[in-house]
């Protein structure tokens, strides 16, 4: 065997142990149970000229660019995962998910 062939054999049995997983192997989801995600809900947008934002003080109101019956934006990391309606729980504000955005969808905002 020359040498071009012992680096085949050995690149084979280095890259045997490493590969995805198929149909019938299960991922260790454990390992990101616990990593800390960013999620930011969107209640909605205003754009303001400096001398506006100045003006504004304790007691403001800031109108927003959405009706009290539109459904607020829920992003994790800065990527539109779903779509929700503002709840009060427990006096408390919440949002109940209404419509999560398909893994295709979220693919193609990558682009």
């Amino acid at each position: 065997m020359n040498e071009a062939d012992n680096k085949k054999s050995r690149n084979k049995l280095e890259t045997q142990g490493a590969e995805e997983p198929g149909l019938n192997q299960k991922y260790d989801i454990d390992l990101i149970l616990d990593i800390p995600l960013d999620v930011r809900v969107e209640l909605g947008q205003v754009k303001m000229i400096v001398n506006d934002l100045l003006q504004l003080g304790q007691g403001s109101i800031v109108e927003l660019n959405k009706h009290i019956s539109d459904q607020v934006d829920v992003f994790i990391s800065d990527k539109l995962i779903a779509r929700g309606e503002v709840v009060v729980v427990e006096e408390k504000l919440g949002i109940r998910l209404t419509d999560i955005i398909s893994p295709t969808e979220r693919v193609k905002s990558l682009v």
